[in-house]
């Protein structure tokens, strides 16, 4: 059988013909529903505590615990879902946070001190699904070989950018407008419903991965140091992430105007969409490394002027900036992972870089809130200035190790393993028929793991 790889991808394929896959619907539209709630998550925890509360330092501590066991516990969650399924997973999970989410709520509105707020966030934190990566892995199982492949995972990180920013959005705008509670409330809710939609389509999800009884070794996606880079580049995303939540929230209250808040976060989140539908529908022709060096530059140079805007106009002329800043650095993060990680560790590395994220936020949220309220909003924004400079800097220093090793080692060992090893990666013989040009192409688009990579 001739690989998909020889397809000619001078077209490129569209979203519409990727949600056209048969079975793609019913597993897109429920993990969307299920992985919406995490961008809600931080904001519901911070607006409901420093209501009850009266401080951002506390609400910071609360959702920073939060953000902290998540991110412990995403990559474990990670490699039992590889083992197991992802159904058996995900339907415990899903019922321990929908109940953890409801009991922290119940008492943060009871006025329970901040330590056992602090303690009811842990299982809050632990328990949050890790539907992302397993959209992505049902993807990879689907369009295998497939020319659709780099556009699943544009649009794939499409959607995490619009639950990263319109998440918030939506917790901000019924925290202010419902009830403090209201978005602790919508985020378990919809973790309930849209989890268990999602492990109910079991027809789409990937076989589990038991260990090999021949004792085959299983590549852990620690063990990369690609990776390892790339979780510090995600560590300052999540920083700015969770800055901006904290000093926006700061600012609106200080100029006497609370809902200015989902305003402001709004216009963050409309340039954070742009930029990431601009990033899926763009054939690049400079290599997934210097994208995203460059992407980071312009990152850290949007975050560092934050703390300097005294209007609300300028300063959402300014978050507008750092929306459009983020989608590059975080879309070029997860395509490369197509590149450096080995495809029965990638399930495994997306929960570390969406640990990450969620680390970065908890850290974030924690200082900004502190700064705040002791100096104000001002120097809530120094948080993303410093976090992005410093990740920044690991970026530049350790960039070596964003380059895939050997990848054309991948073809050769198919073409000398014969035809038993053929059907895993693409065939060596239809590798080779495939143009130079269409080759480069389907590089720059992360399906480096199967032919050679352009490195820049």
């Amino acid at each position: 059988m001739t690989s998909a790889v020889t397809t000619d991808t001078s077209a490129r394929p569209g979203y519409g013909q990727l949600l056209r896959t048969p079975g793609a619907l019913g597993f897109v539209l429920p993990g969307f529903a299920a992985r919406l709630p995490f961008g809600m998550l931080t904001i519901s925890i911070l607006l409901l505590v420093q209501h009850t509360t009266g401080s951002y330092g506390s609400a910071g501590i609360v959702a920073a615990v939060t953000g902290v066991s998540m991110a412990l516990s995403a990559p474990l969650m990670g490699i039992f879902t590889d083992r197991l399924g992802q159904s058996a997973v995900l339907l415990p999970v899903v019922l321990t946070h929908s109940a953890a989410v409801t009991g922290l709520a119940a008492l943060a509105l009871l006025d329970a001190p901040v330590w056992a707020l602090a303690l009811a966030a842990v299982p809050t934190g632990a328990s949050v699904p890790q539907v992302g990566p397993m959209v992505r892995a049902r993807w990879a199982t689907k369009l295998e070989g497939s020319p659709l492949l780099p556009t699943a995972a544009a649009f794939e990180s499409v959607t995490d950018e619009f639950t990263f920013v319109v998440g918030p959005v939506l917790a901000t705008a019924l925290c202010t407008g419902v009830h403090p509670a209201a978005g602790l409330v919508t985020e378990a809710t919809l973790t309930l419903l849209g989890g268990l939609l999602f492990a109910a389509q079991r027809a789409t999800q990937p076989k589990a991965h038991a260990p090999s009884a021949a004792g085959e070794k299983r590549a852990f996606a620690l063990s990369f140091p690609g990776l390892r880079v790339l979780i510090f580049a995600f560590l300052g995303i999540g920083a700015v992430f969770g800055g901006m939540q904290v000093s926006l929230a700061a600012f609106s209250n200080e100029i006497g105007n609370p809902g200015a808040n989902g305003l402001l976060y709004g216009v963050f989140a409309a340039g954070n969409m742009i930029a990431g539908i601009a990033m899926g529908a763009i054939a690049w022709k400079i290599g997934p490394r210097r994208r995203l060096i460059l992407g980071y530059i312009g990152l850290t140079a949007a975050a560092s002027v934050l703390w300097a805007a005294h209007s609300m106009i300028l300063l959402g002329a300014l978050g507008l900036v750092v929306g459009l800043c983020i989608a590059p650095a975080l879309i070029t993060g997860y395509t490369m992972v197509e590149q450096l990680i080995p495809a029965n560790a990638r399930t495994e590395a997306f929960t570390w870089l969406t640990g990450s994220i969620a680390f970065g936020q908890a850290i974030a949220v924690t200082l900004a809130g502190r700064l705040t309220d002791a100096h104000g909003s001002s120097f809530g924004f120094l948080v993303p200035m410093g976090a992005t400079a410093l990740a920044l800097a690991t970026l530049l220093a350790l960039r070596a190790k964003l380059a895939p090793k050997a990848p054309s080692r991948i073809v050769n060992a198919s073409a000398q393993s014969g035809a038993a090893s053929a059907p895993a990666i693409a065939p060596a013989t239809a590798t080779a028929t495939v143009p130079s040009a269409s080759r480069n192409r389907v590089n720059e688009r992360g399906m480096g793991h199967r032919v050679p990579v352009t490195v820049d």
